[in-house]
């Protein structure tokens, strides 16, 4: 089975006209129905651990996919006990394990505390597909910048470098996010060895890796862009633009 990840920076502001995150989600249904070789429902496990199992982001998600025939959708929540009794066999059973954004740092700490790190990475050699949106796109490489320990109000970035890993690659989320200097602040990182080489996406972004290796990036955005970003020896960064297909 093909090892795949899509990690995907959502639309926080979407503006007039635009799609929202809906035909990203849809992108990487498409992604889990194309592995079922009997055909079938996707199998979309949604994983909101990063904000908490938050109740009104599970509810947004039955709604949305809920009642759907081509969608077998499950949730599998920590809080304040795991939701189902062999978290291992629930997850290698899916097509997709959609992770939500949020706490990064949260994130991967109660994974960490309930094993998840191992079954997630036998989830990846087995072909289930792993995707989320910022938190949910992060934890799969070795991190990216976070405000994961900053208060609300000043929303100041820093390393994370905790991730899982399977990717050896640093993300960049919400690259021309306004009001925060991420775009900035991530290649800083990137030049100065705090983060390791990687890649950025602009709000609306995704990135499908087949392996390790990037095979395409996606877009709902007319415009908006990827970004392949790496040192440059020298304390700088060299920077590459990605054009994305748009779906």
């Amino acid at each position: 089975m093909r090892r795949q990840v899509f990690a995907f920076s959502g639309v926080l502001q979407p503006q007039p006209g635009e799609r929202g995150n809906r035909p990203l989600l849809e992108h990487v249904l498409a992604i889990g129905a194309a592995r079922r070789v009997t055909g079938g429902p996707v199998r979309l496990c949604y994983v909101p651990t990063a904000v908490g199992d938050d109740p009104a982001a599970v509810s947004a998600y039955q709604r949305v996919f809920g009642g759907r025939d081509d969608v077998v959708l499950s949730v599998l929540r920590l809080f304040p006990q795991p939701s189902t009794p062999d978290l291992r066999t629930h997850l290698l059973t899916q097509d997709v394990v959609l992770v939500e954004g949020g706490s990064v740092v949260n994130l991967v700490a109660v994974w960490r505390a309930h094993g998840l790190p191992a079954v997630l990475r036998e989830c990846w050699e087995a072909g289930v597909v792993l995707a989320g949106p910022s938190a949910g796109g992060m934890c799969w490489h070795v991190g990216g910048a976070t405000d994961a320990w900053s208060d609300e109000q000043s929303g100041r970035l820093a390393p994370f470098t905790e991730g899982l890993g399977l990717l050896p690659h640093s993300f960049g989320v919400h690259d021309d996010m306004a009001g925060q200097p991420r775009r900035a602040v991530y290649r800083r990182m990137v030049g100065a060895g705090e983060l390791p080489p990687g890649y950025a996406t602009e709000d609306g972004v995704g990135l499908h890796y087949l392996g390790t290796e990037l095979a395409e990036a996606v877009t709902v955005r007319p415009g908006a862009r990827a970004w392949r970003v790496d040192p440059d020896g020298a304390g700088g960064v060299v920077e590459r633009a990605i054009t994305p297909r748009q779906v």
